[in-house]
């Protein structure tokens, strides 16, 4: 009788054991834990919105842009910096009209030369004769950025050939004396872009991590660029190419600003644990400085364009580098190749052939509403007649991460289905080229992906402009 009583009891406690197990998983699947959906790591909402801009602007300025040099060494006189037409919302109105949505300036290159009156040095803008040493190129362009409603950041070089403290642990002291002006002075930042350049002559330690510190603390919704992040990495070259494959996702280990791997931060890392997605910076010019020699070596609108699907379309951002020149304006050559970058997108993607063809939520241009497609079941997209396109865009809601591993396209040709095109990573932006193709319906096959199912967030299909 007492074992019949004990058994009892042991069932009961068992069965209760299974129940609070399954109460427990139930808690955690719905809350999104312990689940691989959990595990994906997404952007921080600054992260975010840095890349729904898509095409930003690098404007390389300083004493070289007078000496024909794209390294200065410091001995440089403040005095032959002189932009006698220096328009800030002249250029800040061209990269707006041309689509880009933030200008970053090179407010102090290697030269040490400081493009603003910093308190710190007497080798700035202060003692030049532009605007009699009353001038400040920083403010000037941070007020016409506010102005036209795009974003502004900066670029500060930790390497300062001209500073004597450079080299010694005071230079630090120096350089975040010089980083509180730039954060503190001009309004709200929306990149400050750090590397790890330095010379071979003299050994210095730079102290990243309390200048990071500082930009948190001072301008808190800034994006952090270094070749390491913490917020945005570099795609490994300067030629303007992403990789084919490009995750936003990479381990930080071993990682420094001036220390990187380039060819794993061109392609990134599914497994990485840190979401630090890639900036492609590529100057218009041969060089990154303006150099009257290479005014007929500008980049076209058509090499702009490839520029743009290399990187934007392989889910980074683009920096494009437009130097002012030395009377402080764009050369008209870089302003007509920017028109026509700017035309020849707009005539590509200024309709997609498959809206009103397929749900709304694929086609409304908003990341945060998307459709759910599992891999190995697909997504069939019926044009009402038979359409001919040569251009495919597809994103994902990578608010909640980046899934797609592979996929690929396929049309109807009458009888039967055909691959037009395979390809691996989507994230915020991918744009597929392919000969010109005429059908009435598509399919689109996730084949891999991780959590098992990517949540496509728009979908378009288009004809690419004559001048492409």
């Amino acid at each position: 009788m007492i074992t019949q009583i004990y058994f009892q009891k042991l069932i009961r406690k068992f069965l209760l054991f299974v129940a609070m197990k399954r109460v427990l998983l139930i808690f955690l699947l719905y809350n999104g834990m312990g689940s691989t959906y959990a595990q994906l790591v997404k952007p921080t909402p600054r992260q975010l919105d840095w890349q729904k801009m898509e095409t930003t602007a690098f404007l390389h300025f300083t004493v070289n842009t007078y000496t024909g040099r794209e390294w200065g060494d410091g001995t440089e006189s403040p005095k032959i910096f002189n932009p006698t037409a220096f328009d800030a919302e002249e250029m800040i109105a061209t990269l707006k009209s041309a689509g880009f949505k933030m200008a970053i300036i090179t407010a102090k290159h290697h030269d040490g030369f400081c493009l603003w009156p910093s308190a710190y040095t007497e080798h700035s803008v202060k003692n030049s004769p532009w605007k009699d040493g009353r001038g400040d190129i920083v403010k000037e362009l941070a007020a016409a950025c506010k102005k036209y409603g795009i974003k502004f950041g900066f670029y500060l070089s930790p390497w300062d050939r001209h500073e004597k403290s450079y080299g010694t642990t005071a230079y630090n002291t120096f350089y975040k004396n010089q980083l509180r002006e730039l954060l503190s002075n001009y309004g709200e930042i929306a990149e400050v872009w750090f590397d790890g350049a330095k010379g071979d002559q003299v050994k210095m330690d730079y102290d990243f991590a309390g200048y990071w510190s500082m930009v948190r603390q001072l301008q808190p919704k800034a994006v952090i660029f270094s070749d390491a992040g913490p917020d945005v990495r570099w795609v490994g070259n300067e030629s303007g190419n992403a990789g084919e494959t490009s995750w936003s996702t990479i381990d930080l280990t071993g990682l420094a600003p001036g220390k990187a791997d380039e060819k794993y931060l061109n392609v990134g890392d599914p497994e990485g644990k840190f979401w630090v997605p890639a900036e492609t910076d590529v100057s218009i010019r041969p060089g990154w400085f303006y150099h009257p020699e290479e005014d007929q070596k500008v980049k076209t609108g058509r090499q702009l364009v490839n520029l743009y699907y290399q990187s934007v379309g392989r889910n980074s951002v683009l920096l494009l580098n437009i130097p002012p020149n030395q009377s402080g304006r764009f050369h008209a050559e870089d302003i007509n190749s920017l028109k026509a970058f700017r035309s020849i997108l707009d005539e590509t993607f200024r309709h997609s052939l498959l809206k009103g063809n397929v749900a709304k939520a694929l086609t409304d241009q908003q990341l945060a509403t998307y459709m759910t497609v599992k891999t190995g079941q697909p997504l069939i997209m019926e044009l009402k007649k038979e359409t001919s396109f040569d251009r495919a865009l597809l994103q994902e809601n990578i608010a909640q991460g980046q899934r797609n591993e592979l996929a690929q396209l396929e049309y109807w040709n009458g009888t039967a289905w055909t691959k037009l095109i395979s390809f691996t990573t989507i994230g915020h932006k991918r744009l597929l080229r392919f000969k010109p193709i005429s059908t009435s319906k598509l399919r689109l096959t996730v084949i891999k992906a991780r959590t098992n199912q990517v949540q496509l967030a728009e979908i378009g299909l288009y004809r690419a402009s004559e001048r492409e």
